[in-house]
């Protein structure tokens, strides 16, 4: 009988270890442990087929329906098996941990294979990840209005050494109207939480971790609610950078694109900006007068921000004021705030500690 382990034991095994996700294609693809195979052990109409089998008949025929389809398929799964272990090992999950991995793996030790199994299955797994994102971190958040550059500037913290979780990366998403432009399509909201994890339980916890000022929802991905709350009391470092250079950032990254792709972000908007400014919008992308448009939509997005930054402890916001858009040099200047800000902290303790 293969070992069973539960959910933290097999994601520590998975650092050197592959998973074999015994699931259905359309169970795999809305959700999935990242780095994960798929070989299922029923298609997505078998599963449909045994499943209705189950209900009407019970369970004794279902399995023998079962075992009608996975029979001529065995030699199969057992090619596919070794062609991605590793040292004759893999690790191996279904939706419960029930007979569709109990089976696979019965399957893969007959053939030589060492398996492990996911007590619980995929559920368990995510009971899991959900828990650790209750589980309490350093957070530092990094603010400032739209086009103030923080994702480049938080990549040059993680060039630096730092702690990085990149939430917009992971949804492929920036956070506003014009987001999903020239991003990958979006993962599902179960597989973006799951990859959010893989990067949350990579990191030390005892150390900082440095995220961006993020609203509840990117596009069709939410943060979990866990993980929003700490950011939300987490201290906000925030960057005023000039408006000039943020319009010249933002026409930088987004000038080059498809002008339908910025007419239909313009259009999401429209009922907030109204219809004056959105026709003045539109009429400046036929016009290629991107800065205009830059212009205004910074105008509609740092309202929202100034109102999204209200809802916070004033005490938890340190500002800072930028002189230049230089992710790198900012991203340095940051580093020295941050120490200094450790020292005074530890002196005023000492202070305490002394009196």
């Amino acid at each position: 009988m293969a070992n069973q382990v539960s959910a933290k034991e097999f994601l520590e095994l998975a650092i050197s270890l592959p998973i074999i996700d015994v699931r259905s294609p359309a169970e795999w693809a809305l959700g999935h442990i990242p780095g994960s195979f798929n070989i299922p052990l029923f298609s997505n109409e078998e599963r449909a087929i045994v499943g209705t089998r189950y209900k009407k008949a019970g369970k004794e025929f279902a399995v023998e329906k079962g075992l009608e389809i996975v029979g001529p398929k065995m030699l199969d799964f057992v090619r596919q098996a070794k062609k991605i272990a590793k040292n004759k090992e893999l690790l191996v999950h279904c939706w419960r941990g029930g007979m569709r991995s109990g089976s696979m793996a019965w399957l893969f030790e007959m053939a030589g294979l060492t398996a492990t199994t996911l007590v619980g299955g995929y559920k368990a797994y995510r009971n899991y990840i959900r828990n650790e994102f209750d589980q309490e971190a350093k957070l530092i958040v990094l603010g400032g209005s739209t086009g103030s550059g923080k994702t480049d500037i938080l990549k040059e913290l993680e060039k630096s050494g730092e702690q990085f979780l990149d939430i917009e990366g992971i949804a492929n998403h920036k956070g506003s109207a014009f987001g999903t432009i020239g991003q990958e399509p979006q993962p599902t909201n179960e597989q973006f939480e799951n990859n959010l994890a893989h990067a949350w339980l990579a990191f030390d916890r005892t150390k900082h971790i440095w995220v961006e000022d993020e609203s509840r929802n990117l596009g069709i991905n939410g943060i979990p609610d866990p993980l929003f709350k700490q950011m939300r009391s987490a201290k906000l470092w925030r960057i005023t950078v000039h408006k000039d250079a943020r319009i010249k950032r933002l026409v930088k990254e987004y000038a080059h694109v498809d002008d339908a792709l910025l007419v239909d972000s313009i259009h999401k908007i429209e009922k907030k900006l109204g219809g004056l400014l959105t026709k003045q919008c539109l009429d400046a992308i036929q016009e290629k007068s991107y800065d205009f448009v830059a212009d205004i939509t910074l105008d509609y997005y740092d309202k929202g921000y100034r109102f999204g930054n209200s809802k916070r402890d004033s005490k938890s916001i340190i500002d800072l004021e930028i002189d230049r858009d230089d992710p790198e040099k900012t991203a340095l200047f940051l580093l020295d705030k941050i120490r200094d800000e450790k020292n005074k902290d530890l002196i005023s303790r000492n202070e305490i500690e002394n009196r």
